[in-house]
């Protein structure tokens, strides 16, 4: 059973979920201690929201995945959990370029990703994840707990994540992870 949430744009789930890419990039919610995110749990369910999604805000190859996901909004009142994920590394980037350098990776545009590089402090955290489609999906209330800026939720209930399939296979989450690494700590490939 599963009980935390990861709060995150309904399209950046979609392209999660779809395998289009596998790594989160977070700065913060102004509801967080401080406005700081911090990477308190390794394993979540994707909790998918609609307040600050913008089209201008990811690639514009990536238009059809937020047309999808805007379609598939489940009712008002209603939360659906379809997808959870596993962390398996954080980086705190503190360079801009290597945070640009990621720019293949995943669907946010780069004014995006340069707007929240820049918010409150210089830097963002890379979370590579590994995602998981549930056996089955999930529905449930959207409580006013749950509402706010903020990236954890903790669900009334657990919800069972047995018999969910992983969205990339091994090799090729191991590449991404190897790409991403390489970006990150080009030290150690030098």
């Amino acid at each position: 059973m599963l009980q935390i949430a990861f709060k995150e744009w309904a399209v950046i789930c979609k392209a999660l979920a779809e395998g289009k890419q596998a790594l989160i990039l977070r700065k913060g919610g102004i509801a967080e201690s401080g406005g700081e995110f911090k990477p308190e749990h390794a394993r979540f369910w994707l909790y998918p929201t609609y307040l600050h999604e913008h089209r201008d805000g990811i690639k514009q190859d990536a238009m059809p995945l937020f047309e999808q996901a805007i379609q598939e909004r489940p009712p008002a009142g209603m939360l659906r959990f379809s997808h959870f994920a596993e962390v398996t590394g954080v980086y705190d980037v503190r360079s801009e370029d290597m945070a640009l350098a990621l720019d293949d990776m995943h669907i946010w545009s780069e004014r995006t990703v340069r707007e929240k590089f820049y918010y409150r402090r210089s830097g963002i955290y890379v979370l590579p994840v590994r995602v998981y489609r549930a056996a089955q999906v999930h529905e449930l209330p959207e409580l006013p707990e749950y509402a706010g800026c903020r990236t954890w939720v903790e669900l009334k209930q657990g919800l069972p994540t047995e018999g969910a399939t992983p969205v990339l296979d091994d090799r090729a989450y191991d590449e991404i992870l190897r790409a991403i690494d390489r970006r990150l700590n080009p030290i150690a490939f030098a």
